[in-house]
């Protein structure tokens, strides 16, 4: 299952996310995975959940974002909720790039039966149509 929240800066959308990442964290059983550009976050997420700056990883574009989280499911089969604060941000506010990321990752994690919640900083009537199915 795939979540975004979008809306324009200052609309809610990284509180809700933190909400969301540390009621899961409460709830759930298995690995909970925050992944974040920048370390804004790390007071906010409960030390319960991963917490990952993909500037450490050099994660800056909608492939190596693919890849990274792939790569977090491949190797933590206990990893079902994946949270991803500012996506559109780390696929450099490319639009195009972030659709071909949300149609990559949301047919993962359907295979993987992962949950991933994302937020974007983009006004909904912005957003691309296939991606407006995901739009919480």
């Amino acid at each position: 299952m795939v979540k975004i929240f979008v809306g324009l800066k200052g609309s809610g959308k990284t509180k809700t996310l933190i909400e969301k990442a540390n009621s899961t964290v409460e709830a759930s059983n298995g690995t909970v995975v925050c992944i974040e550009k920048g370390t804004k976050l790390i007071h906010e997420i409960t030390y319960r959940a991963r917490l990952i700056n993909t500037d450490e990883y050099r994660v800056t574009d909608a492939d190596s974002l693919f890849g990274f989280v792939a790569g977090i499911i491949a190797s933590d089969h206990d990893a079902k909720d994946i949270f991803i604060d500012s996506a559109l941000k780390i696929c450099n506010d490319d639009p195009d790039s972030f659709e071909y990321f949300v149609k990559k990752i949301a047919k993962l994690a359907e295979e993987q039966e992962v949950n991933l919640v994302m937020t974007a900083s983009v006004a909904l009537e912005n957003v691309p149509e296939s991606v407006k199915a995901y739009v919480a």
